[in-house]
């Protein structure tokens, strides 16, 4: 019998074109592909007829299969000798749990190597022609998860993550934004600060706002937008209404901001 083989791949934020050529190419050649509710329907089309996919998706507050029966299944696909892709929405080293899956592979003697995706971050930035990062207005990302286990709350560096020059991304923090909105200004960050809020980025039918620290509750209402939901906090939010609407004939000097 031929040795199994683990492939842990991110496959981006929707879009298929923003898929990594070796992504494409792993699942052509893959006998099983494991993979997430995050994964679009246009990218699990790529997968050719005959190759056997299973579904382990977990939804908020609903892990039909648990992440140890993921660990287990992989496991028992490999040491059948089948090629195997474990697919993730976005990076799976990225809050994707990937980490703990190529520790109980490590563990198990299963060969497995990574196959990074363009983050969720990167994917709804560019969406916006959003830069994450910007020498006037921020020096440094951090990338938090609004989600938490279940009895524990949210607890992270907040007087760190109120630095006015650090930009926030915040994954699965629809239901959470609040209480992270208000831990941020009770530590000193400026309710003013800009927030984007986008709802299936890069897809056909992505949706956005963009509010504030002291309003995104509010806007969050009216807006109604469905999971998965990611948000940018930071000055560099206020970059795109400029880089939306940028036009090549737009000269250099006519893109100015001020701080």
């Amino acid at each position: 019998m031929k040795e199994g083989h683990v492939f842990l791949v991110g496959a981006g934020p929707g879009n298929p074109e923003l898929m990594t050529v070796k992504a494409c190419r792993l699942l052509q050649e893959a006998d099983v592909v494991v993979y997430d509710r995050l994964v679009s329907d246009a990218i699990l089309n790529l997968i050719p007829r005959g190759t056997t996919k299973i579904d382990v998706g977990k939804q908020p507050h609903h892990h039909p299969v648990p992440q140890e029966e993921i660990n287990e299944t992989l496991i028992r696909l490999a040491k059948s000798g089948r090629t195997v892709i474990r697919l993730k929405g976005g990076d799976p080293f990225l809050f994707g749990r990937g980490g703990e899956e190529a520790l109980a592979l490590a563990a198990a003697g299963i060969r497995f190597e990574v196959v990074p995706g363009i983050t969720s971050a990167q994917g709804c930035a560019a969406s916006f022609k959003l830069p994450l990062t910007h020498r006037e207005f921020a020096k440094g990302i951090r990338y938090l998860t609004g989600h938490c286990r279940a009895d524990s709350g949210i607890e992270f560096d907040w007087d760190g993550l109120a630095d006015p020059q650090t930009t926030l991304v915040v994954y699965m923090g629809l239901a959470n934004i609040g209480e992270i909105a208000r831990r941020l200004m009770d530590h000193g960050r400026n309710p003013e600060t800009p927030v984007l809020a986008v709802s299936r980025g890069t897809l056909p039918d992505e949706r956005h706002i963009t509010s504030t620290l002291s309003n995104i509750c509010i806007d969050l209402q009216a807006a109604v937008l469905p999971s998965p939901t990611l948000f940018i906090i930071g000055e560099v939010v206020r970059l795109a209404s400029i880089l939306g609407t940028f036009r090549h004939d737009m000269h250099p000097e006519q893109l100015a901001v001020s701080p």
